[in-house]
């Protein structure tokens, strides 16, 4: 892959952490050395380990396999991330950071400790109970602020409330709530703190972020990458659909927008530049692109799994009702980025500098049989728990065979190469089989034989796995930390019945309009999700502006299970969804921050431009609503078909609309028609639909005429002035490649060669 002369993508990616330092206290972590880094290795190993061994051999009573994984994400948030943000370039932890560490393992053991004598006594809490609760919630609080920034606060205002509601007029007015109550309902049940949303991270999330870490440092992400670019680099705005689609590739193991961005964005940017693309296009379009990997199955962005135990509904629906949607997402992105490329005349990368595809799946194939496998487990009804377990395992199997595969047999001592991994492969299924027939030496002897052959390599295969379960607990470190902070928001609103509240407002806002409603609720989600993670801003809405929406939905129509109609899966998917996009909608835009800082320019006008790119994606939360066949839970084989055809035009359409390009340069009426024409194809009634694609046929119609116009003006001009081309129409037939790049210089920034 390309990048500027001289610099490395890890050399890349180690500037571009620093930059985020300032974006967002997520990232402002101290880079530990010595005997401070390994006390923290060692505690990530071992939170990493705790994961994989209750998965695979049976979880702990829910409350404390929850305070087990809340002990283990304060003490590393304490030792981790520094009081004060500009503290973060300090090599150390000091010791107030080891006090709050302690703190924190203290009160979850006294949690453990007590656990039975604390479900018998519920309600009858002693003077001890009383402050180890408040200190417990303290630190949570102080967690929070470290890592999360404004989340926290909020939260510490929805915990007073239930002692200040009294003085709040109107319909938020409540009864005062003893203290004793409220800690009790915080700390020592299911509502609080070690509710579903922490729950749900200490079971399915963690293991899926693990899963997701072992799969890209075994190089499945890298290969994805180079897959990607052998399919669209050689298109118009090769390198910006290359974006598009490694980053829905990456987001079938990846749930983080900002992971994506670093995955592919070092390579991607920097290409997309030397290529005569604008910095800020080339930021933008991975930004926007990123994004979408929190919304691609398998492997979504936490809050998928929440909804997935709020809706009490198996995660395979979920997967199931988000495929469309994040297909139509990156449909949309594609499309701007193909008419964008169009308008300006980007061309991409000459088939030579390619990678084979071919070549590539050839010798790195085998990396996509933890994904495999993961996926043939959910389809097959498992649990997510026992899919992600299985991946993780076949992902440090597959690592073996590529330390194996590429260990030199001249350095090591013992069988490596392709004849110890067919040996390997051989007697691993024979024991394996052995095993699943119950013989009970099997399983030993299997994890022994891979020992042994693993011997030759194990320097290398043992600091790998060490690292790789390492990173996989540093990168759960937020999604964790943002589940137990909101946790007690969702325990004010179970407490005091504040969402009814909520949903009274938002429903007499909206007039008991549907449309009006889901505006405002669409204008709620990109303004909290600006400044939280999208987890957070899932959970809350979910708990505050689902039910409003639900109100105003058809109550009758088809389940997916009992209880549980299509239309409130597709109300939790457009909190989700809007949640989701988020994270490149300004002030606060994570991805493009990111990405941003890989090509060097200012984030601000990168948000707005990512922002500009996903607008087509905006309506689609929209068509789901209106149209739930798109989310493949109701109606028959035809009507789906049908919605979703309708959908793709619909998105094409306003692609073409709002970059002003669709078979031709489009005039400002025709843009205003294309939008038209895709808005009216939200609402799938078989007239409105009509008109729509009517609409859409007519500007295409005009364009082709108009285009064949130019070219025949064009080829008269050659013609009569021999190569010269007319002033007065473009050169539509032309390579067109654009030879000027961009260069970048610290006294000038970026200047255009």
């Amino acid at each position: 892959m390309h990048q500027r002369a001289g610099v490395t993508p890890e050399a890349e990616r180690e500037r571009v952490e620093q930059l985020l330092v300032e974006a967002g206290p997520e990232f402002g972590y101290r880079r530990l050395v010595g005997p401070f880094a390994l006390v923290v290795s060692g505690v990530a190993v071992a939170f990493s380990l705790f994961h994989v061994y209750t998965a695979g051999f049976g979880q702990l009573l829910a409350l404390k396999q929850r305070a087990v994984h809340l002990g283990f994400v304060l003490v590393l948030v304490f030792l981790l991330y520094p009081v004060r943000r500009r503290h973060a370039a300090l090599r150390h932890f000091g010791p107030l950071d080891v006090l709050f560490a302690t703190a924190g393992a203290g009160v979850i053991g006294y949690l453990l400790y007590h656990h039975d004598r604390l479900m018998l006594q519920a309600g009858q809490l002693g003077r001890w109970d009383l402050v180890v609760g408040a200190v417990g919630l303290l630190l949570v609080l102080e967690a929070g602020r470290r890592v999360l920034g404004v989340l926290p606060f909020i939260a510490l205002a929805l915990v007073l409330y239930p002692f200040f509601g009294e003085y709040v007029p109107g319909i938020f007015g409540v009864r005062r709530f003893p203290l004793d109550r409220v800690i009790e309902h915080m700390w020592y049940t299911t509502e609080g703190v070690f509710g579903i949303p922490l729950g749900v991270s200490a079971t399915f999330v963690f293991l899926f972020v693990l899963l997701g870490a072992f799969l890209e440092r075994t190089g499945l992400g890298q290969m994805f990458v180079e897959v990607a670019m052998a399919l669209a680099g050689w298109m118009h705005g090769g390198p910006a659909k290359v974006s598009v689609f490694s980053s829905a590739l990456l987001g079938t193991v990846s749930g983080s927008s900002v992971a994506n961005v670093m995955a592919d964005g070092v390579f991607n940017i920097p290409l997309m530049i030397r290529l005569g693309y604008h910095p800020r296009f080339a930021a933008a379009a991975e930004a926007a692109t990123s994004v979408g990997g929190q919304i691609m199955p398998p492997v979504m962005g936490a809050a998928a799994f929440v909804m997935a135990e709020f809706l009490g509904v198996p995660y395979l629906t979920v997967v199931r009702a988000a495929v469309v949607p994040a297909l139509l997402y990156f449909v949309s992105l594609f499309f701007m980025i193909h008419f964008e490329a169009r308008r300006l005349d980007l061309r991409g990368l000459p088939r030579e500098e390619l990678p084979n595809v071919w070549e590539v799946v050839r010798r790195r194939w085998y990396l996509a049989v933890p994904l495999a496998v993961m996926l043939t487990y959910l389809l097959q009804g498992f649990s997510p728990l026992r899919a992600a377990f299985w991946g993780i395992v076949l992902a440090a199997f597959t690592h073996l065979v590529t330390c194996l595969l590429e260990a030199d047999p001249r350095t090591v001592r013992g069988a490596v190469g392709l004849p110890a991994v067919a040996v390997l492969l051989v007697g691993t299924a024979v024991l394996g089989g052995l095993a699943q027939q119950g013989v009970p030496w099997a399983g030993p002897l299997a994890v022994a034989f891979v020992a042994l052959m693993a011997w030759p390599v194990r320097r290398r295969y043992v600091r790998d796995l060490w690292s790789t379960l390492e990173y996989g607990a540093r990168n759960a470190l937020t999604v964790a930390v943002a589940c137990a902070v909101v946790g007690l928001i969702i325990g004010t609103v179970t407490l005091t019945g504040l969402g009814n509240a909520f949903v009274t407002l938002t429903v007499t806002l909206g007039q008991h309009n549907l449309f009006l409603t889901l505006v405002l609720v669409m204008v709620a989600c990109t303004i909290i999700g600006s400044g939280i993670p999208t987890t957070a801003t899932y959970i809350i809405l979910a708990a505050l502006a689902v039910p409003a929406v639900e109100q105003l939905l058809p109550p009758a129509g088809p389940q997916v299970a009992p209880g549980i109609p299509v239309t409130r899966i597709a109300a939790h998917m457009f909190i989700f969804y809007y949640g989701v996009i988020a994270d490149v909608t300004p002030p606060d835009a994570l991805a493009a921050y990111a990405a941003a800082g890989i090509a060097r320019t200012s984030p601000f006008p990168v948000s707005l431009e990512a922002t500009r790119h996903a607008l087509a994606a905006i309506l689609v939360p929209y068509m789901f609503i209106y149209s739930p066949e798109l989310l493949l839970l109701s109606g028959n084989p035809a009507d789906q078909v049908l919605a979703v055809a309708t959908a793709l035009v619909g998105i094409v359409l306003l692609s073409a609309g709002v970059s002003g390009y669709f078979f031709w340069h489009a005039h400002l009426l025709e843009r205003l028609v294309l939008v038209a024409a895709a808005v009216v194809l939200v609402f799938h009634h078989p007239l409105l639909d009509l008109v729509g694609l009517g609409m859409g046929a007519a500007v295409a119609g005009i364009q082709v005429l108009r285009r064949r116009k130019a070219v025949l003006r064009t080829l008269a001009g050659v013609g009569l002035h021999g190569t010269q081309h007319s002033s007065q129409s473009p050169r539509p037939f032309e390579a067109g490649r654009r030879t000027r790049g961009w260069r970048w210089s610290e006294e000038r920034g970026w200047t255009e060669e």
